[in-house]
């Protein structure tokens, strides 16, 4: 199509559509692909606000012959998500939940829909969707009526089709169709009622005999459905179809009720063959899952957690108490054979931190031990329940045979098996050993009478090998059902039908190849050998990063606050991935490390480094925007912001000889205004206060100080030293904070000093992309901290912010340049873990009390926080700090042009849990961000640093106004 001719289809859409039409470079890069292996670059983006949107774009598409691919949390596997036409995306309007009848049990919901937030509307009436994939939290119902999603309890409530009552479709000519059983072809177009009735009556024998039976047969058409025993269901075998028939608008879906309570049965076995073997014996006792896994996926950490094995089977059980669901699960235990060890888990946390185990592994899997790549293609077959045990030693000889690795896991009470296997996609050997291993499998599948999808749909991804399951006869029978539904070829070509083969398209091939060179960049990357490409490919797709759930939801997930409030594709970690991925392939985002498209993208991204911990491969766009931002303002001027508070240590040791005179004109509306105006930071924004005295002059002139600076000034030295770390916040604005950890670390009996010089960790040129001047400041810290390094002694770090900065930015900028670096790292402690390492008889005053708050995204991200969650627990404090980010982060909040989104990640989950505190809780927030946010936009209590608050807790120890613990 012309240039010319693509114009038109977009003036002709932004005329007929009431939604929004987006056909720039950004928009349609981040749909160039889903979670497969696959990429296509579509000429633009639809978001339909109803139906009739969406009858208006067909209508223009079918006029220009564009096809039309349908799109809710692409998170599709198999490819289905994407194409080179118009991709309508459902999530950002057509997203409701129209109606909950809690007597009928049906919900009417629209395609963008997510299936949490159905889920969360169900709850109060004692019901749920039972399908439930492990992308629960972001993929939609139209996704899973698509793709006949199915989820872990489909031992108990089925797939997405044995739960769907009726769907409202568009056919791409825009006939408006009602399929739904019991009405049969009610609702149906004359035309497309007597073609369903005359394909079935005409086909009896084949569709009764050529379909294999197995509760997750997904592939191909579900056209048995069509028989007149199986109430010639259109709606059942509309699903399933893969966007490849007409257009979901509406679906009315079955809902089931919920038990009161659950238990997990966890099983272990000698290996995944002997688990698979036994899970289908356990479905006679009715368990609501039987899900398998083995040690290669689970990894030796959560391994230890369980019971003895190299295999465990999770099979969880329902009952109206605790008591019953238990008594369930032991008789589970009980009938098991052949298990190596067994355990009960009734705790609801414990169940869901076993489940997330299970849930990350779409994206865990995509690195075998060794940190080699893996990648889907050979996904999720289904084998008969029975065999699934012969199956899984077969296809294990088979990987071998072809030289490949792969950790089968998935839903063995169902037969079927999901697995990412370690192919070389980017290679043209390798891509040719993917071809010939996925016609092998196919074979395999196929002689233990299984189906090639058993829950993701074939897509691009085996469609090409479906002739291998269903003959030439039924593949011509398909042929014949989509072309009765869409004789145009207009929706979703390539898939299913006629498909693409399944070695091309992929998405690797338009990155820059090995024998191009290396791209030229800044940081390490140590997870991905140095290989910026590498670390990019890392995002697989799985949309952890979209996320509908709230924080709590989420497990105090921190990824991705600018998603969260925007909802914006362009906005979430993938989003950003995908857009690093079109600049380096060069094809739609065409200006490299200049382009205006990526920056757009990353301008909102927090650099809250919550995709480190939470995404399951560990994206960590933080440190690729720190890297963009060096080359995207290379040899040009920089925003304001960058020179104000990306430079603010030096900033701050120069006002600090004014603070006074500074503060006062601070509080001044016009000079304030000034100043920000200059500095590139929001009107909106408080100029926080200068300290009138450093921490480090406090500490020079305090007449009790016992060693004062470091080793080369005569520290204290021994088992029992530390150095605590000024860092920039605290000495300048936040001296408080270490003038009570120093109290608290001298009351724990440890000896203090702080470093022999000043020192910096270089956050604030890092998180502006000036990693020229950070790594500038990092060596000359390196050089101060010598003393310091060669005495071993650790470095306690009260701003997680710094501290992360030191243990992470800091030797993987530097890297193998400066062996220091490392050693740093390790030296790196945050005031809770050096409590507790070097001072673990240490009894912290009993303070009795709530305490609410914020933990640092950067401390959940990089640190941990399980050592200060004990110190809290062992000094009184109840309650749990929220999770997500506070929004501030840094400089990213003081900017122009981000109050709105910072003010709104805060509104997500900190500010709702300050307003339902009681008033004598305790206001916890270890980063100074968090403390600025806090005091900026919700009043009340100040909020503290932990070592504020032992302190305060030491003083009323000594008054004897509370207990000692």
């Amino acid at each position: 199509m012309t240039d010319a001719r693509v114009g038109e289809v977009e003036r002709a859409l932004r005329g007929a559509v009431r939604g929004a039409v987006e056909w720039d470079a950004g928009a349609r890069a981040v749909m160039t692909m889903d979670a497969s292996n696959y990429r296509k670059v579509p000429l633009g983006v639809v978001a339909p606000v109803d139906a009739a949107d969406v009858a208006a774009a067909l209508g223009v598409c079918r006029e220009y012959g564009v096809p039309v691919t349908a799109r809710g949390g692409g998170t599709s596997i198999a490819g289905q998500a994407i194409g080179t036409g118009v991709v309508m995306d459902f999530t950002r309007h057509m997203n409701r939940l129209l109606e909950i009848d809690a007597d009928a049990r049906t919900a009417r919901v629209q395609p963008g829909l997510v299936l949490d937030d159905l889920r969360r509307a169900a709850a109060p009436h004692g019901l749920t969707f039972g399908p439930d994939p492990s992308t629960h939290s972001r993929c939609t119902l139209g996704g899973m009526i698509g793709n006949n999603a199915c989820g872990s309890h489909s031992v108990a409530w089925g797939t997405t089709a044995d739960n769907v009552r009726a769907l409202d479709v568009l056919t791409y000519r825009g006939e408006a169709t009602r399929l739904g059983a019991p009405a049969g072809g009610a609702g149906l177009p004359d035309r497309l009622r007597d073609g369903l009735a005359g394909l079935a009556d005409g086909n009896l024998a084949l569709l009764r005999t050529g379909f294999p039976q197995l509760p997750r047969r997904i592939s191909g058409y579900a056209l048995d459905r069509l028989l007149p025993e199986h109430g010639r269901d259109a709606a059942r075998a509309f699903t399933g179809s893969e966007g490849t028939l007409g257009v979901l608008t509406e679906a009315t879906v079955e809902l089931v009720p919920t038990p009161g309570a659950r238990a997990l049965a966890v099983l272990g076995y000698t290996d995944e063959s002997a688990a698979a073997q036994a899970a289908h014996l356990l479905l006679p006792l009715r368990p609501l899952t039987v899900e398998g896994m083995a040690a290669d996926l689970v990894g030796q950490a959560a391994a230890a957690e369980l019971p003895r094995g190299g295999a465990w089977l999770f099979v969880e059980t329902g009952g109206d108490s605790r008591a019953q669901a238990q008594a369930r699960a032991r008789e589970i235990c009980r009938a098991a054979d052949g298990v190596t060890g067994h355990a009960v888990v009734a705790d609801p946390a414990r169940q869901r931190a076993l489940w997330r185990i299970r849930e990350d592994a779409a994206g865990t899997a995509t690195r075998m031990p060794d940190g080699t790549e893996a990648w889907p293609g050979w996904e999720d077959c289904a084998v008969p329940p029975a065999r699934l045990g012969a199956y899984l030693r077969d296809f294990r000889a088979l990987l071998a045979d072809h030289g490949l690795r792969g950790a089968p896991y998935g839903h063995f009470g169902d037969g079927c098996v999901h697995v990412r296997i370690d192919f070389d996609l980017v290679d043209p050997a390798g891509v040719a050993r993917f071809r010939r291993f996925s016609g092998a499998a196919a074979d395999l599948v196929v002689s233990h009478g299984g189906s090639l999808s058993g829950e993701h749909g074939d897509g691009r991804a085996r469609a090409e090998l479906l002739p291998k399951m269903y003959g030439p006869e039924l593949i011509a029978l398909f042929s014949d059902f989509k072309d009765l539904w869409d004789p145009d070829g207009g929706m979703n070509p390539g898939t299913l039908v006629r498909p693409d083969p399944i070695d091309s398209n992929l998405r690797f091939a338009a990155l820059p190849s090995a024998t191009s060179g290396p791209v030229d960049v800044e940081f390490t990357y140590p997870g991905d050998g140095g290989d910026f490409v590498a670390a990019v490919r890392r995002c697989v797709g799985v949309a952890k990063c979209r996320t509908s759930a709230d924080v709590g939801d989420a497990g105090s997930a921190v990824m991705c606050p600018s998603f969260r409030v925007t909802g914006e594709e362009r906005h979430s970690t993938r989003g950003r991935a995908r857009l690093l991925h079109e600049m380096l392939a060069g094809e739609v985002v065409t200006d490299g490390w200049k382009s205006p498209e990526v920056k757009e993208a990353l301008d909102l991204c927090l650099s809250c480094k919550g995709c480190r911990s939470d995404c399951p491969v560990e994206v960590d766009m933080a440190t690729y925007k720190a890297e963009f931002l060096h080359h995207h303002y290379r040899g040009r001027l920089r925003p304001r912001a960058h020179y104000s508070m990306g430079w603010l240590p030096v900033w701050l040791n120069i006002a600090q000889k004014f603070a006074r005179p500074f503060n006062f004109l601070g509080r001044i509306r016009s000079t304030a205004w000034l100043a920000k105006r200059i500095a590139g930071i929001a009107n909106e924004r408080e100029l926080p206060e200068l300290a009138p005295e450093t921490f480090t002059r406090w500490w020079d002139t305090d007449d009790t100080d016992e060693g004062r600076r470091g080793p080369s000034g005569g520290s204290p030295s021994g088992p029992r030293a530390v150095v605590l770390w000024p860092d920039t916040f605290t000495d300048h604005l936040s001296p408080e904070a270490g003038r009570a950890a120093v109290r608290v670390l001298r009351a724990a009996g440890l000896r203090v000093s702080i470093p022999p010089a000043a020192v910096c960790c270089g956050l604030t040129w890092v998180s502006t992309g000036q990693l020229d001047r950070a790594r500038t400041v990092m060596r000359r810290t390196l050089d101060r901290l010598a003393p310091v390094l060669d005495a071993g002694l650790p470095l306690v770090v009260l701003e997680p912010s710094c501290a992360a900065a030191l243990r992470a930015d800091l030797p993987e900028l530097l890297g193998a340049r400066d062996p220091r670096a490392a050693r740093l790292a390790a030296s790196v402690r945050t005031l809770a873990e050096a409590l507790e390492e070097y001072a673990p008889g240490w009894d912290p005053p009993r303070l009795d009390r709530t305490a609410v708050g914020q933990t640092h995204c950067h401390q959940h991200a990089v640190l941990g926080d399980a050592a200060d969650r004990r110190l809290r627990q062992r000094a009184g404090l109840t309650g749990e700090l929220t999770g997500g980010c506070c929004g501030l982060a840094g400089n990213f909040g003081f900017e122009e042009g981000h109050y709105e989104v910072s003010a709104a990640c805060a509104r997500e989950a900190l500010l709702p849990a300050l307003e339902a505190a009681g008033p004598d809780a305790v206001v916890l927030a270890d980063g100074f961000s968090c403390r600025t946010q806090i005091a900026q936009l919700a009043g009340g209590p100040t909020a503290r640093h932990l070592a504020e608050v032992l302190a305060e807790g030491l003083d009323d120890r000594a008054r004897g106004d509370r207990p000692a613990g």
